[in-house]
């Protein structure tokens, strides 16, 4: 490649990454203007840390529900999608592809579709065996996992090779148990495929709207829920404190991801 085209492509590049960045800056100013402004307001009038300070409480329990239902959301997801795609790649049944299909159909259904079905799922089930799941963790956590469970069965089956299963089986002449080749072979070679897994579960159930807008009543809202319904009547600066204080989370979340797991393990869980 010659210098010229280089220069191109960095500059394709730079532009890319200023204007994924852009909205973000732009919330992140906004969030420390203090002229009490109706509208977003950038760059800002004036520096304060009050929509900080006085932050509702509304917010932060939010923000805790949010953490609870994606991150359990999440694990569940990842445990039953890699118990799913070990299955379907080790199964010798001839329907095993339909069953594949079946398992990623979440993906070709609007967020919107689920919601109203789980609702209406919900209703029948408290109608008819008077089982309360409407407003509730488990209720949410449910429906969550349903379209987060594609998202670990593609990125956990994606690492799932042919000479994965030459070398268990290899494993298994020299007399391993298959509990030591589940633990010493198999998870090891799954983990980057389990953790982008994880990790697009946690980033997908984190930001739904859709599907808990109908599930959810104001005191179990979730953090996105909450800003929507906010946003949706009148203008709140300390929405813009608030979505700051989940960028900073996100970002804090991919360097603990960084440190502890190596962002290089999801990529090439992601990328195969």
């Amino acid at each position: 490649m010659s210098r010229r085209s280089m220069q191109v492509c960095a500059l394709f590049a730079l532009t890319a990454f200023i204007v994924l960045l852009l909205p973000l800056l732009i919330v992140i100013g906004g969030s420390f203007d203090g002229s009490g402004s109706a509208y977003l307001r950038f760059p800002p009038a004036e520096l304060t840390l009050k929509w900080y300070r006085g932050l509702p409480a509304t917010y932060i329990q939010a923000f805790g529900r949010s953490l609870i239902i994606s991150t359990s959301a999440a694990v569940i997801a990842a445990a039953v999608g890699t118990i799913t795609a070990l299955s379907l790649a080790r199964s010798s049944w001839r329907r095993g592809h339909f069953l594949e299909i079946l398992f990623r159909l979440p993906l070709q259904i609007p967020f919107v579709v689920i919601g109203v079905a789980f609702m209406q799922f919900y209703y029948a089930l408290l109608d008819n065996f008077d089982v309360h799941l409407l407003s509730t963790y488990t209720g949410l956590i449910t429906a969550h996992v349903f379209f987060c469970l594609p998202y670990t069965v593609a990125t956990v089956g994606a690492v799932i090779t042919h000479s994965l299963s030459n070398i268990e089986n290899a494993a298994r002449i020299a007399g391993a148990s298959e509990i030591r080749v589940l633990r010493r072979v198999t998870l090891p070679a799954l983990m980057p495929g389990l953790f982008s897994g994880l990790f697009y579960a946690f980033i997908i159930s984190f930001g739904d709207i859709p599907v808990s807008i109908f599930l959810a009543e104001t005191r179990m809202q979730p953090l996105p829920v909450v800003i929507f319904q906010t946003l949706q009547f009148d203008f709140d600066p300390a929405v813009l404190s608030a979505s700051t204080l989940v960028i900073l989370f996100s970002v804090a979340l991919i360097v603990v991801v960084r440190q502890v797991f190596g962002i290089d393990l999801v990529l090439r869980g992601a990328k195969t």
